[in-house]
């Protein structure tokens, strides 16, 4: 049993690449930060198609957190200067507002700084919960 939450990302992507290696280096959330492609999906309870559509949280109870919510518990995580902004991000004005942005950033991933046409998220709708 896991005794720590998993973080996983789109490790194909360079934008999500560089983006991991910042929370790795800068941020220090208390979790394993893991690209999908290595990830044991089945194991953490996730979807192939969830798994590429949104950086995901997963807590060692198996409780899933996606996007900007899977953002915001790893600044919780990493605590010092890093949980205020996490915290922010969890009330619900700003909530919605995170959510919102992170699928623009998602959509868009290709367009970003360091990112390339295999950033690009397929054309599938948003996958089930």
């Amino acid at each position: 049993m896991r005794t720590s939450p998993v973080l996983v990302f789109d490790g194909d992507c360079g934008f999500c690449g560089t983006s991991a290696a910042f929370a790795e280096r800068r941020v220090r959330p208390r979790c394993e930060i893991v690209p999908r492609r290595f990830a044991d999906l089945r194991a953490l309870g996730v979807t192939p198609e969830r798994a590429e559509y949104e950086v995901l949280w997963v807590t060692p109870s198996g409780a899933v957190h996606g996007g900007a919510d899977a953002v915001a518990r790893a600044l919780l995580s990493a605590g010092r200067g890093w949980a205020v902004p996490g915290a922010v991000l969890t009330l619900p004005p700003v909530r919605w507002v995170a959510h919102r942005v992170y699928r623009l950033i998602a959509n868009n991933r290709h367009r970003m700084p360091g990112g390339t046409a295999a950033c690009a998220l397929p054309r599938a709708e948003s996958p089930g919960r």
